[in-house]
C-alpha cells in the first residue's frame, strides 16, 4: 500500500467510516475541509488519488480540486458528493479535471474500483513523465558530451556559465529553472557545424572574411534548429536562438524583438556569455562588471544588477551537504564530474584542456587516448565534490 489516498469531507463520521472500512485495502489519509486538504498535500504528499466532497464550509469541493490541480497536477481527482445536479458534474469535469464523479451513498465496491482506477491513471502519468525526463536528460547529455569533445573551449565556458546561472536562479523570477541551465549547457552546440579552421580563427581573434562571419553569426540559429527537434525543448531552442540579442534589440537575430520581449533566460545567457569572454575564472572580478557596464545597453539592467551583486561571491552550492576539496591526482584517478584547477598539457607543453572546466565522460575517454600517444603531464590538479557529514 505505497500509493496514498486523501479523502476530503466536512463530515467527521463519514471520514472515520471510510478509513475504518478501507484501512486494510488502501493507505488513506483524511482531511476535514478544503484548507486541511491543501495543508495535507503540502506536508504529507504526494497522494496518488484525492476524493473530495462538494458542499463544505469554506472551500467547496470544486475549489479544493482546482487548487490541488495546480499544486499537485499528477494527483488523480475524484468527486464524491450528495449534490448530484448536472451543473455540479459539468463544473467538476471542466474545472477540477476529475476522473470519476460519484454520488452519496456510494457502494463500497464502486468506491474501491474508482480509487484503483485512479491508481492506474496516476501510474500512467508519472511513468510517462519519468520516461520523458530520462529520455530528455539522456539526449541532452549526448549533445553536451559531443560538444565537450569537439569544442572544449565552448564546453568550458558553458560550465562556468552554469555555475553562475545557479547563483542567479534564486534571485530571478524564472518559472522553470531547469530550462535556463539546459539552455546554458546547449548554448554552444551550434559551433559543431562550424568548420574547424573557421572556429579556431574566430576564437583566436583572427581576421574573418564576410562569408566566415556569416557562418559564425548563424551559430545560434543552427543550435535552435537542432534543439527544437527534441520533445519539450522548444523553450530552450528559443533561448539559444536569442542568446546574442542585445536588450536594445541589436545583434542576432535581426528582428524587432527587444527588451522584455526577449525571453528572460536569453537575457541572462547574453550577460553570462559576454562575462565568459572577459574572464576564465569562476569568481569574476568587479573590473569585469565595469567592462560590461561600458555596453550596458546590451543587458537587462535588473539582471546586470543581480549579477553584479551575486556572482563575485563564488561557486554555487546545489547541495547543503556538499563541499569541495582540491587534490593533485594522476590521470588514472580522474573521473567525470571533477573540475580542472590547472591546464592539462602533454609532456612537451601542448595545451589539451584549459583549467576551470568540468570533465565529462567523453572528455575523459579523449584524454586517455591522447595519453596513449603523446603522454599527458601529471599530476593533474582538480577540485571535487565531497559529502560532509553534519
Amino acid at each position: 500500500m505505497t500509493d496514498k489516498v486523501l479523502v476530503v469531507d466536512d463530515d467527521t463520521n463519514l471520514l472515520s467510516g471510510i478509513k475504518r472500512q478501507f484501512r486494510n485495502k488502501f493507505n488513506i489519509t483524511t482531511a476535514e475541509g478544503g484548507e486541511a486538504a491543501i495543508e495535507a498535500v503540502k506536508e504529507q504528499g504526494p497522494f496518488a488519488v484525492v476524493v473530495s466532497d462538494m458542499r463544505m464550509p469554506g472551500m467547496n469541493g470544486l475549489e479544493v480540486l482546482s487548487a490541488l490541480k495546480k499544486i499537485a497536477p499528477d494527483t488523480v481527482r475524484i468527486m464524491l458528493t450528495g449534490n448530484a445536479d448536472q451543473q455540479t458534474a459539468i463544473d467538476a469535469v471542466n474545472e477540477g479535471s476529475i476522473l470519476r464523479f460519484y454520488t452519496k451513498p456510494c457502494p463500497p465496491q464502486q468506491f474501491a474500483e474508482g480509487i484503483e482506477a485512479g491508481f492506474r491513471q496516476y501510474h500512467l502519468v508519472t511513468a510517462e513523465k519519468e520516461l520523458l525526463a530520462s529520455t530528455l536528460a539522456g539526449s541532452v547529455k549526448v549533445l553536451v558530451d559531443v560538444l565537450s569533445v569537439i569544442d572544449e573551449e565552448s564546453f568550458g565556458k558553458a560550465n562556468r556559465a552554469r555555475e553562475w546561472a545557479r547563483l542567479l536562479k534564486p534571485h530571478l523570477d524564472i518559472p522553470l529553472p531547469w530550462v535556463l541551465e539546459m539552455a546554458v549547457m546547449l548554448s554552444g552546440i551550434g559551433w559543431v557545424a562550424v568548420p574547424t579552421e573557421i572556429r579556431e580563427k574566430a576564437k583566436s581573434g583572427g581576421s574573418l572574411s564576410s562569408m566566415e562571419q556569416e557562418i559564425i553569426k548563424e551559430v545560434p540559429e543552427t543550435g535552435k534548429k537542432w534543439i527544437e527537434n527534441i520533445p519539450r525543448l522548444k523553450p530552450v531552442a528559443s533561448i539559444v536562438y536569442y542568446q546574442n540579442k542585445g536588450f536594445d534589440g541589436s545583434g542576432f537575430p535581426g528582428d524587432a524583438v527587444a527588451g522584455d520581449a526577449i525571453p528572460m533566460e536569453a537575457r541572462v545567457l547574453k550577460l553570462l556569455n559576454d562575462l565568459g569572454e572577459l574572464t576564465s575564472e569562476l569568481n569574476p572580478k568587479k573590473d569585469d562588471f565595469k567592462k560590461l557596464e561600458l555596453n550596458s545597453h546590451l543587458y537587462d539592467p535588473a539582471i546586470l544588477k543581480i549579477a553584479r551583486e551575486c556572482l563575485p561571491k563564488g561557486k554555487a552550492e546545489t547541495d547543503d551537504d556538499a563541499n569541495y576539496q582540491t587534490a593533485e591526482i594522476p590521470l588514472s584517478m580522474l573521473v567525470a564530474g571533477y573540475e580542472l584547477m590547472s591546464d592539462i598539457k602533454t609532456v612537451d607543453g601542448k595545451l589539451i584542456l584549459a583549467k576551470n572546466q568540468q570533465v565529462s565522460n567523453a572528455v575523459l575517454v579523449k584524454l586517455r587516448n591522447i595519453d596513449r600517444i603523446h603522454k599527458i603531464k601529471q599530476p593533474i590538479r582538480v577540485q571535487k565534490r565531497v559529502n560532509v557529514k553534519k
